[in-house]
């Protein structure tokens, strides 16, 4: 427990201290009942009565008396009271207040206590209470105090250290204590907990939908189209069969609201979002639920059209709206009828819906230098306005909660107090009455608790229209009275702390009163086509059964089973490519023996059991893969589990040769005979070839093998062949004496040796090829690797692959990407990729003299060989003697053209530069045809580069600082004595919330300000009525002196622009003229934070 105490002690309150997302069990028809139909809902159907006595009602008074307590010192706790299943204790205890001006003054500490005993962290619960310490005179007055607070298992107590002065407390004039007895009371209201064992259904007859992460906006909107029945049917009927279900946006809504229709236990919506297209980060990033509605909205109504239910988003949302203007004084105007699928209304100065509809159908003037352009009538005084033609059945109004404030660059959020009524009647903003009157009943009711940078939303739901409401908070659904889903979501509580701050309406959802019966039409099983619902069961059946095997998991092992033809074609070091075979695998019991795995093979393999024989294979200590005898006469009875290593097995299965008329595998004698596998090698195509395997007695002489050898490489039986061991993929050693017993000829002969043969040419054909021997062909194989290239440029370019070998320089790596580019090599650029994360690092010299495998140092195991290039202009040997500079050209007009990538020489000046950029700009036909260089920094002119200045002391790799290249107008080449260029930037307020394009600007002295004025006016080609509005200030080291606009002769003061000295040292500082004005072009202001992004449905 921690009771803080606050600074005043009448004033403080504190504290004194998985399964599936989307999966279902169940399969096959639905056979549960609908929610929101139930026939016994336990405490959905309870009468007021029977709910005080309900541990799941939301509220409760309940007291406490302390005896004796005058002796009170120690903490002491009331019996437990069930509120929303959860047990709230009073606890009380003598309290001194420490501070040396109160003498340690005694008081009375008062808290209300939830779910202290609960081991479980993750609940919580949120619940407004009063605290009372009741009088004992029968006309006394209790003395209250109210607590707002989410209580969890670090919080779990909330309240007052101080909740009363002990000596008040004690005074028997005060009432509050007799015969040495206090009596406290709490009425506590709770709202459903999260966390814990809370059932939704059964209070409700409704469920509620899994939070990913911040995905509680879209929570909402889908429970508040769940409810729009009609909207709910339409989607049911939407064909879905063809569709990927991992795309389908129809789909993933039919599935969604499906459970949200008959399952027990909360949805989850991952497979809707992924659906979305979006990525795990879009489910933690809030979004604007008006947004969401819209997007998803026209994203169904696309995928209706040419289905039996094309129309139904219009239909059902789609009202009609019309724009007009109207000339005053002539008989001209426009108008333009638009549907409208919601209405976004003021709240800022607005008492409520009917008062925001007034402010939307109000009429502007157009007058002034605001006129109406009629066409040959010239500019003519006229009206402006809409006029509602109908609205739908069902009514969308977005509030307008969050606002742009200039001043603060960024939305705010209004939590000012906003009414809308129950019944809302729209009658009298229609142009004519329609056939039914325009009345509305609310529906539903979308809640923002926070402020512009985060918060929750949840959304109160009549779901019948009968008045009976439900809050739905993520994956908790209870029952709230109709105060609490109306009048508490005005806004404007800040006074009320059983309201949560900055708690109100952001959406409201009105059906029309004359289509309730057809909006609200029950939705059942019938109404869901069959081969949806067998679709949907048989996905549940599946993710049960995945469950199911996760969970015994720990039961099984895999096998993975190779044959003969998984060698073939084969071109690398032992029998198979371990990351690119693809092996057959078999899911089996550890406790499965291997007697009876060889029948599950045999079976699968369609061959008798005696014409399969396992070889298991394993990593030798050389770090080869090789099959190896298994004993079948002592280890058949084996389990699986103790025959394999930890993990996977991998074994291999001889087969009995098709083409052969053996009805059986020849026998092997495990003493006598050694397994050996068959490679040949042919210099002329470089490349290997698998012929089978042979059983071989160890004392057999090889060149015995020879004539079998060459009947399976085609050759002629007397072929002299050189035969070499794979002992390793960098040794191959040549078997030179084929006389030799095999087992003398090998070292440590094992079975699962490889033994390599090529036919025994002359020298000097062989001399011929590139690789003439097996030997020199596995040497070239160890060092050959396959290696991506990126271009540089590309945002995320996959890039194509190369072979190349390790042994490489730069020359021989660059002609071959040439050659796959069809360029020239000294045409591209190469980059090491960089060591901590994914990207171009340091370029590589074209005179680099390591090799390939050096600058492939250190990749992660299995992780791709990668390199960036990018293609030049310019040779890559001249660029390597070149500096490059990235400047922005900026016109005279003062716009931002294009970046320019320039490469002058390394030892060049700011002249070079400037020279090479006049390569690549435009410069105007009256201008001086002369360039400058400017240091921008934070949209300010930080200096002009000399032209003599080295480009090595020009520093362009700053964060900050941009490089930026103008030409010089004509008047500014040559400036007298009296003249001088100054530094103009913008700024609003703050002279250090610059922005814009900042500009240099030539001044005379004793010149009038007036005409300085009219140059920037010109400059910047700003209309009066707006450059009426600009200030103008002197910036001299962060001090700002306004220029008063009331003094007309001013007179222009050139020495107050010259450099000044910093005091204490030898830096100057340059004076500024700071144009002080409104910023029209203000980023966009994130509601959330800068991370968030435009929402988009992608499939």
């Amino acid at each position: 427990m921690n009771h803080v105490n606050g600074k005043r002690e009448d004033e403080e309150m504190d504290t004194s201290t998985k399964e599936d997302d989307d999966g279902q069990d169940g399969g096959g028809d639905i056979t549960m009942p609908i929610n929101g139909e139930l026939t016994d809902m336990g405490g959905a159907n309870q009468n007021d009565e029977e709910m005080e006595e309900d541990e799941s009602r939301a509220e409760a008074t309940f007291s406490f008396i302390i005896e004796n307590i005058s002796k009170l010192k120690d903490s002491t706790l009331s019996p437990a009271c069930m509120v929303r299943n959860l047990p709230w204790k009073i606890m009380a205890m003598q309290r001194i207040n420490q501070n040396a001006d109160k003498y340690n003054q005694k008081s009375l500490g008062f808290f209300l206590q939830c779910n202290a005993e609960s081991e479980s962290t993750s609940w919580s619960c949120n619940a407004a209470a009063e605290l009372k310490v009741l009088n004992w005179k029968p006309d006394g007055e209790a003395f209250v105090r109210k607590i707002q607070h989410l209580f969890y298992s670090k919080e779990n107590d909330w309240g007052y250290s101080h909740f009363l002065p002990w000596n008040e407390l004690l005074d028997p004039d005060k009432g509050y204590v007799e015969d040495d007895k206090v009596h406290l009371e709490v009425f506590v209201k709770a709202d459903a907990p999260h966390g814990v064992s809370w059932d939704s259904k059964k209070h409700t007859g409704y469920v509620g939908l899994k939070n990913q992460g911040a995905t509680c906006y879209m929570n909402s909107l889908l429970q508040t189209l769940f409810f729009t029945n009609k909207l709910r049917k339409a989607v049911y009927l939407m064909p879905t069969e063809s569709d990927d279900p991992a795309k389908s946006v129809p789909l993933a809504l039919q599935r969604v609201f499906f459970e949200l229709q008959f399952s027990d236990k909360p949805v989850g919506t991952k497979k809707l979002t992924k659906s979305f297209g979006w990525e795990t980060l879009d489910t933690f990033m809030q979004h604007d639920v008006q947004e969401l509605c819209r997007v998803l909205l026209e994203n169904v109504e696309s995928k209706m059209k040419g289905t039996c239910v094309e129309g139904t988003i219009p239909k059902l949302f789609e009202g009609k709206m019309l724009s007009y203007i109207k000339c005053k004084h002539v008989d001209y105007g426009s108008k333009k009828e638009e549907a409208f699928y919601d209405i976004q209304l003021n709240v800022k100065g607005k008492k409520n819906v009917t008062e925001s509809f007034k402010d939307y159908i109000k009429v502007e003037s157009l007058d002034g230098d605001n006129k109406y352009d009629a066409g040959s009538y010239s500019l003519q005084e006229a009206e402006k306005g809409v006029i509602f033609l109908s609205f739908p059945p069902v009514l969308h109004l977005h509030l307008l909660r969050f606002m742009y404030d200039p001043a603060a660059d960024a939305n705010v959020k209004v939590n000012d107090r906003f009414e809308f009524p129950e019944r809302l009647n729209l009658d009298q903003f229609l142009n004519k009455k329609e056939k039914t009157p325009a009345v509305y009943i609310l529906h539903a009711v979308l809640v923002h608790s926070g402020d512009n940078h985060g918060g929750h939303y949840v959304v109160y739901i009549n779901p019948k229209g009968d008045g009976k409401w439900c809050k739905f908070d993520d994956d908790v659904v209870s029952r709230c009275s109709r105060q609490e889903a109306i009048d508490h979501n005005f806004g404007g509580h800040d006074e009320d702390i059983s309201v949560k701050h900055c708690t109100n309406a952001y959406m409201l959802v009105y059906i029309r009163e004359s289509c309730m019966a057809d909006v609200l039409q029950p939705v059942a099983e019938a109404d869901i086509a069959q081969t949806l619902k067998e679709r949907l069961a048989e996905e549940r059946r599946m993710e049960a059964q995945k469950r199911r095997e996760r969970s015994e998991a720990h039961l099984y092992m895999n096998v993975q089973i190779l044959t003969e033809d998984h060698f073939y074609g084969h071109q690398g070091t032992d029998l198979i490519d371990l990351e690119k075979v693809n092996f057959r695998n078999f899911k089996v019991k550890k406790t499965m023996i291997l007697l009876d795995f060889l029948d599950v093979l045999a079976e699968n393999l369609r061959y008798p059991r005696e014409q399969i024989r396992p070889w298991p294979f394993q990593v030798r200590q050389n770090q080869t893969f090789r099959p190896t005898l298994i004993d079948l006469d002592t280890d058949l009875n084996k389990t699986i589990h103790d025959l394999a290593d930890e993990g996977t097995w991998t074994v291999f299965i001889e087969t009995v040769d098709p083409e052969s008329n053996f009805t059986r595998l020849p026998e092997f004698n495990k003493d006598s005979d050694v397994l050996l596998f068959l490679k040949m090698y042919d210099p002329k195509t470089k490349s290997i070839s698998y012929c089978g395997h042979i059983y071989f007695p160890i004392a057999g002489r090889a060149s015995e093998m020879l004539p079998e050898l060459c009947r399976r490489a085609g050759f002629p039986v007397d072929t002299p062949l050189l035969l070499y061991e794979e002992v390793k993929p960098s040794l191959l050693e040549l078997l030179e004496n084929q006389d030799l017993p095999l087992e003398k000829l090998l070292d440590e002969l094992m079975d699962g040796d490889i033994i390599i043969f090529q036919r025994h040419d002359a020298d000097d054909l062989l001399d011929q090829y590139e690789l003439p021997t097996a030997k020199e062909y596995f040497r070239d194989l160890y060092y050959r690797v396959e290696v991506v290239f990126c271009d540089k440029n590309v945002p995320n370019d996959t890039g194509f692959t190369l072979e190349l070998s390790l042994r490489m320089n730069y020359d021989q790596m660059a002609h071959q990407v040439a050659r796959y580019l069809n360029t020239d090599p000294y045409l591209l650029q190469f980059f090491k990729p960089q060591g901590y994360r994914d990207g171009p690092g340091n370029p590589i010299r074209c005179t680099y003299e390591g090799t390939l495998k050096e600058l492939l140092l250190f990749p992660k195991p299995r992780q791709l060989k990668k390199l960036y290039f990018q293609q030049l202009n310019i040779r890559i040997n001249e660029l390597e003697n070149k500096r490059q500079f990235k400047c922005v050209f900026v016109n005279s007009k003062l716009k931002e053209e294009k970046e320019l990538v320039l490469y002058p020489n390394k030892n060049g000046r700011v002249s070079d530069l400037l020279e090479e950029a006049k390569k690549q700009v435009t410069l105007s036909d009256a201008g001086s045809g002369k360039l400058r260089l400017l240091e921008v920094i934070g949209c300010k002119i930080y200096s002009i580069q000399r032209e003599d200045m080295s480009l090595e002391l020009l520093n362009n790799t700053g964060t900050t600082k941009s490089l930026r290249i103008e030409e010089i107008p004509p008047d500014e080449v040559n400036l007298a004595d009296d003249e001088t260029l100054i530094h103009v930037a913008h700024f609003q307020k703050e002279i250090y919330v610059t922005f814009g394009v900042p500009f240099l600007l030539k001044i005379k002295n004793n010149e009038p300000f007036s005409s300085v004025k009219e140059r920037i006016q010109k400059k910047l080609d700003v209309p009066d009525k707006e450059f009426d509005k600009y200030k103008f200030a002197v910036i001299i080291t962060g001090r700002v002196e306004y220029i008063s606009d009331d003094d007309h002769d001013l007179k222009v003061n050139i020495s107050q622009f010259l450099p000044h000295s910093l005091t204490g040292g030898n830096l100057q500082t340059r004076p500024w003229l700071g144009l002080d004005h409104v910023n029209k072009t203000p980023k966009r202001a994130s509601r959330y934070n800068y991370l968030e992004k435009a929402i988009k449905i992608h499939n």
